[in-house]
C-alpha cells in the first residue's frame, strides 16, 4: 500500500505533466491528464475522510 505523501506526489507530478502538455498545445493529451488528477485527487481526499472517521 502506498503512503499518502507517494499519492499526493504521484497527482502533482500528473498534474504538472497536464500543464506542461496545455502550454506545448497538447489539449487532449493535457485534458485526460487534468482529469486523471482531478480524479485521482478526489479519491484520496475521500479515502483520507474516511479513514479519520468522517462521513463523505
Amino acid at each position: 500500500m502506498m503512503n499518502d505523501l507517494y499519492k499526493d506526489a504521484l497527482t502533482a507530478v500528473v498534474f504538472f505533466i497536464g500543464l506542461f502538455g496545455f502550454v506545448s498545445g497538447e489539449f487532449i493529451i493535457s485534458s485526460t491528464l487534468f482529469a486523471a488528477a482531478a480524479i485521482a485527487s478526489n479519491v484520496n481526499v475521500n479515502r483520507k475522510r474516511r479513514r479519520s472517521g468522517q462521513l463523505a
